[in-house]
């Protein structure tokens, strides 16, 4: 093969057969079966990402926006007095934190697989439908049975959709495309925290006879609607049946996921082939990591207006205080992820993400937050640096690693909502008699910031060695980039497999 002078995209020319095609269900331009196929210059295929990137990325990361307000505006809407309106008492905001997690974890393997079958492009609008309503239902709501109510059906409703967003974009590109597309698209998280603030900042200041915090509830949920219905007409299929590619643009896109993404693209789904993912060790170790960046991740996203908070301002600024952190923790996601793609490199990166995470914490529970203001709002800010960059790395990690698309949206349906599961830890560790430092929430959030960049750097670190192991044992000098996604589909059982690092 010629080298190509971009890493990331096709060779220059590339040959390849498509014995492993879905003849069954492609379209005209895919290659038939032992038919040699002679992709274009390393141009074509940038100008085919690029085409891809504004026509997706864009309704892809509006929706997860819609997705992130939607999920934790309830911190906003506390700080409005929310949970005195309703008459909440003792521990039950925690509670109702934490019911979320139970539907959102149990659901998000089949609804996850029910997406494989049918399309993420089908049952991704639908989701945002389900969590659009049960946002503006909220705004409705009377007491805390009917709010604990309703974060359940959000929790089912939320369930699979950053999972299968992951799966839908490994059907758009190549792995050493994804991380920066991923982090693109996952910055919108961070923006919605953002946006969330500000627009609690400027909905807070409406004077009406109904709480503010219910004007919260109804903006999100009736914009949150509205997208749904566009994203169920825009979003295409695949890659390959995208209506605003030409026909060799459409060849060109299912040839280079069969060659670096997918072995078998638009495979039928399979749940016994699918749970074959759990025979790879390595796949405890992803979701090991997943358990560790949960605390964190779910700290921050739930409780940064309340951290802030603890800075002593009033309801006002406290939410306003919530922009700048969320809005460079963006900044600083894209930084990683495109650096990630550019090396690509992983571990190393995700490493980095958590140790950031425990420094942040570790300065903010170690200092009087009152008296040296600035020191512990900069905290704030590495807060949000070490949990973006890590839940879209390890994301990508996984996927990169895994060639056979069942197994890969298995694994990432139970990878991501576990991480998502450890908000149950972070919302009974936040808890009011500790208000108003959280010191034991600090600390623990700390230490699974720790516990996380370790298991990160023995797992890469495992990789590396294992890598080294088969070329040696070989005789050549193969990274995984030099290997078919083919030979990658039964993972480390065939010799020829590479660890993605």
């Amino acid at each position: 093969m010629a080298t190509n002078k971009d890493p990331e995209l096709a060779k220059d020319t590339l040959e390849i057969t498509a014995s492993n095609s879905s003849i069954k269900d492609a379209p005209a331009p895919v290659p038939i079966a032992g038919e040699t196929v002679h992709l274009p210059s390393f141009e074509h295929e940038k100008a085919l990402a690029f085409k891809m990137d504004i026509r997706i990325l864009p309704v892809l990361a509006v929706m997860y926006l819609f997705n992130a307000l939607d999920k934790g505006n309830l911190g906003n809407a506390k700080t409005d007095g929310m949970d005195k309106d309703l008459h909440f008492v003792g521990n039950q905001y925690n509670t109702m934190l934490s019911i979320f997690y139970v539907p959102y974890v149990v659901f998000a393997p089949p609804i996850g697989m029910l997406g494989k079958k049918y399309g993420p492009h089908r049952v991704l609008p639908i989701m945002m439908f389900s969590f659009g309503s049960m946002t503006l239902l909220s705004a409705a709501t009377k007491n805390w049975g009917g709010m604990m109510a309703l974060r359940w059906f959000l929790g089912m409703s939320e369930s699979a959709f950053f999972p299968l967003v992951i799966y839908y974009l490994t059907t758009f590109y190549r792995r050493g495309e994804l991380a920066r597309r991923l982090a693109l698209f996952y910055a919108a998280s961070n923006i919605a925290n953002a946006f969330s603030g500000l627009l609690a900042f400027g909905v807070f200041h409406i004077e009406s006879g109904l709480d503010s915090w219910r004007y919260l509830f109804i903006i999100e949920g009736s914009c949150t609607i509205l997208f749904s219905f566009f994203a169920y007409w825009y979003l295409p299929k695949s890659a390959y049946e995208a209506k605003f590619l030409n026909e060799e643009e459409k060849r060109l896109a299912y040839t280079r996921i069969q060659i670096d993404s997918s072995s078998v693209v638009n495979e039928e789904f399979n749940l016994k082939d699918a749970l074959k993912i759990f025979k790879m060790p390595a796949a405890y170790g992803f979701l090991a990591i997943e358990v560790c960046l949960g605390v964190p991740l779910q700290s921050v996203a739930l409780f940064l207006p309340q951290i802030v908070g603890a800075l002593g301002y009033d309801k006002i600024k406290t939410n306003l205080y919530t922009v700048a952190p969320n809005i460079v923790g963006a900044c600083f996601l894209l930084i990683l992820a495109f650096t990630s793609d550019f090396t690509r490199l992983r571990f190393p990166f995700i490493a980095l993400g958590f140790a950031l995470t425990f420094i942040g914490f570790i300065i903010y529970a170690t200092i009087d937050v009152t008296s040296e203001l600035r020191v512990a709002y900069f905290a704030c800010f590495m807060m949000t640096w070490g949990t973006s960059a890590p839940s879209v790395l390890l994301s990508t990690w996984y996927n990169n690693n895994v060639a056979h698309e069942g197994r890969r949206v298995t694994l990432t349906s139970i990878g991501v909502p576990l991480a998502n599961l450890m908000g149950v830890v972070s919302s009974n560790i936040f808890r009011e008699q500790d208000k108003p430092k959280y010191l034991p929430a600090l600390a623990t959030t700390a230490a699974f910031g720790a516990t996380g960049c370790l298991c990160a750097l023995l797992l890469g670190s495992y990789m590396v060695v294992d890598n080294a192991r088969r070329n040696k044992k070989q005789g050549v000098n193969l990274t995984a980039r030099d290997v078919s996604t083919a030979k990658l589909r039964d993972g480390p059982k065939d010799l020829d497999f590479r660890w993605f690092l």
